[in-house]
């Protein structure tokens, strides 16, 4: 049975999501495995960052990071003595940060405009591929193929 390709956002600190394109993974929801398993491999994955720092209220409102889940293995990783978070590896993609204020009244997955930032309190979700396309092409600067 072929599996239909799976489009996700996921929302981090831009400062966060820069440590997992360099390394190459993903987190998501505080070092959850609940979403990433929902993940499968070749699934698309895009980093929507409000914050550009954790717990400082500079404002980024841009998604900063997209790529491929790479595997199959959820794991987990030993960060500090009391936060072992889990994983998921991704192959990024060269991209440009893009602001999703030009966005908002094309994407699906918004639906009141006006509160525009409310479905991303839920840090992990799935979107169609119109809204994936939408935005990779603007990240990507190309449609991808």
């Amino acid at each position: 049975m072929d599996r239909k390709t799976k489009y996700w956002i996921i929302v981090a600190s831009k400062d966060h999501v820069k440590k997992g394109l360099a390394e190459g993974f993903a987190q998501a929801c505080h070092g959850k495995s609940g979403p990433l398993k929902r993940m499968k491999k070749d699934d698309f994955i895009i980093y929507y960052s409000s914050k550009q720092t954790m717990n400082k209220p500079d404002k980024c409102q841009e998604f900063t990071a997209i790529g491929k889940v790479a595997d199959e293995e959820t794991y987990s990783f030993q960060m500090s003595e009391d936060f072992c978070p889990s994983r998921r590896n991704i192959e990024f993609f060269k991209n440009e940060a893009v602001s999703i204020l030009p966005l908002i009244n094309e994407l699906d997955f918004i639906q009141n405009k006006k509160s525009w930032g409310y479905p991303f309190r839920f840090g992990f979700f799935e979107i169609n591929q119109h809204d994936f396309d939408l935005i990779s092409q603007q990240m990507l600067k190309q449609e991808y193929v």
